[in-house]
């Protein structure tokens, strides 16, 4: 700062302006706007020298939050591409694996080999399903799950999160019955990661992450903390996540459920983490409570209503199951080539008469060269040039009878206002298999 004062006062300036850090005499900083004018004589030399100061600590924090908030938003339009694009490539390799387990014998080799595959891109669509839920492109909603089974399955990617340098403990319940819990997958997952995260910061040199699970009954006169205020009696599963770090002290824990609110250097963290979290589990009926002691580790617990268990699903093997047929004729207009031949494929196994597109244009032509009825027009909602929507409504028009089915790497409740889903239409998310394909089909045509 001195530097750019002696150069303005060199210069022939008559003013000055700077921002800097100044250190406050509690012994805070805070970010100071310094404006200055300069006074010269004939000569044009400065003998005088007039500022003030302003305390703009406030407006940078707001700018930074700005600017963290228009990184996360491009971030998360990035993940909703990135996820719809994945959402083809899932149901590509769904449709096919189904499609060869159905013709090959069940105690083959090929069909063990091939069922791997499909389990994996199962797993896959999860995955794609949280980049969506983070964007925001998705329907959050609560499942029934055991939370020994979801802590299991993260424990994988907390090893490739934390590093080498921390250790992961689990001490997990052995009711025989299980510990279930209603809560959407995806929003646990992403408030345990971001625990994971917290506790790995706090743990600079290493140290030891302890995930728990037990089990709780909350009675009427006992007594509790303050932040399991107004959690009603009742049976609760209890995750617990225990850290070796630094601990924190009594006035940050009074901060950390505030948005923006973090202990972390400018730009390592958003302050919505502990927010986010508490909101959610608010939310799902719970509440969460930290115990931490400086110098001694933090412990998070997250107290969830504990529910009954779900009934056994009703599995059935691919090559028993009878899926509904047809012969009528059905448009398929599909923009990615693997998944219209896919879903081309499947009808035509099914006995429906199949015509397809690639891309608006030549729906439209391919409809005007036929002289029999559409009964059911497949479209993406995203595509080049012309929209799934924008054809089905030109198609409506042209063939009032015709159902339609939309499919899209996008929830139904995610998509524009102008491409809504209106009665008599149907949807079909990505990634589907034969089965979800085949039955939404017959069933838009027996509406």
């Amino acid at each position: 700062m001195a530097a750019s004062i002696r150069e303005t006062l060199a210069g022939g300036a008559e003013q000055w302006s700077g921002e800097y850090r100044f250190q406050h005499c509690d012994g805070t900083y805070l970010q100071l706007l310094e404006r200055a004018l300069i006074t010269r004589d004939s000569k044009g030399k400065p003998v005088r020298f007039v500022g003030c100061l302003m305390d703009i600590t406030a407006r940078k924090q707001l700018h930074d939050q700005l600017c963290r908030s228009q990184k996360m938003e491009a971030f998360g339009q990035l993940a909703a591409g990135v996820a719809h694009d994945f959402n083809n490539f899932l149901t590509t390799i769904l449709g096919y694996s189904d499609l060869v387990l159905a013709e090959t014998s069940a105690k083959s080799a090929i069909a063990s080999h091939v069922g791997e595959i499909r389990s994996a891109a199962g797993r896959a669509s999860v995955l794609a399903g949280q980049l969506l839920a983070f964007s925001r492109k998705q329907a959050l909603e609560p499942h029934v799950l055991e939370v020994n089974s979801l802590i299991l399955n993260l424990e994988r990617s907390l090893l490739r999160l934390l590093g080498d340098n921390i250790t992961i403990v689990c001490h997990l319940h052995r009711d025989k019955s299980g510990a279930h819990i209603k809560v959407d997958p995806g929003q646990l997952t992403q408030i345990l990661l971001n625990l994971a995260v917290n506790a790995r910061d706090a743990m600079r040199t290493g140290g030891r992450l302890t995930l728990e699970t037990t089990l709780a009954t909350l009675k009427e006169d006992d007594e509790t903390p303050s932040s399991l205020e107004h959690l009603p009696p009742g049976e609760y599963v209890v995750i617990s996540v225990t850290d070796t770090g630094a601990g924190m002290t009594d006035e940050v824990k009074a901060h950390l459920f505030e948005p923006f609110f973090t202990t972390k250097n400018d730009g390592d963290g958003s302050g919505l983490g502990l927010a986010t979290s508490y909101g959610i589990v608010r939310q799902s009926g719970g509440r969460i409570h930290i115990d931490s002691e400086v110098g001694k580790g933090t412990t998070v617990q997250i107290f969830l209503p504990k529910v009954s268990a779900p009934p056994p699903p009703s599995y059935k093997k691919l090559s028993d199951r009878k899926l509904p047929t047809g012969t009528e004729t059905v448009l398929v207009l599909e923009d990615d080539i693997s998944v219209r031949h896919m879903s081309v494929r499947i009808l035509r196994k099914l006995g429906y008469q199949v015509v397809e597109a690639a891309n608006g244009d030549d729906a439209q032509r391919l409809f005007g060269e036929r002289t029999g009825k559409i009964h059911l027009l497949l479209t993406d909602m995203v595509m080049p040039r012309m929209s799934g929507r924008y054809f089905a409504d030109w198609l409506r028009k042209a063939s009032p009878d015709t159902k339609v089915v939309f499919v899209s790497g996008y929830l139904e409740e995610s998509l524009h206002p102008g491409e809504r889903i209106e009665n008599g239409m149907f949807f079909l998310p990505k990634p589907f298999d034969p089965e979800q394909l085949a039955s939404t089909v017959r069933q838009a045509i027996d509406s």
